[in-house]
């Protein structure tokens, strides 16, 4: 994939939802909610501020992240569907 996102944009790929719940019952791909933790594939240059400075972004690529239900824009690259959105969007990294 070769894409940048530009400022302070991140580029997000979804991880998959369990499909099980803890009881063991199999949920249907129709009833399971979009995912709001993902992967972080790429991040623009970050935010410019008003002073005309640029101000790097706190996140990385590879970064596991938490964010909200209906944040970001979904986009189609390679056949893949990624979410693009603000580094303000996002919720939490989460620690290994």
């Amino acid at each position: 994939m070769n894409i940048r996102p530009l400022h302070d944009r991140v580029i997000v790929r979804r991880t998959k939802e369990e499909t099980t719940s803890p009881g063991g019952i199999v949920i249907p791909d129709n009833a399971t909610e979009k995912p709001s933790q993902g992967e972080i594939v790429a991040v623009g240059s970050g935010k410019i501020t008003d002073s005309g400075d640029v101000r790097s972004l706190t996140i990385n690529v590879g970064d596991k992240i938490l964010f909200g239900k209906y944040t970001g824009t979904e986009i189609k690259v390679d056949g893949e569907e990624l979410l693009v959105m603000r580094e303000d969007d996002i919720v939490a990294v989460i620690k290994d």
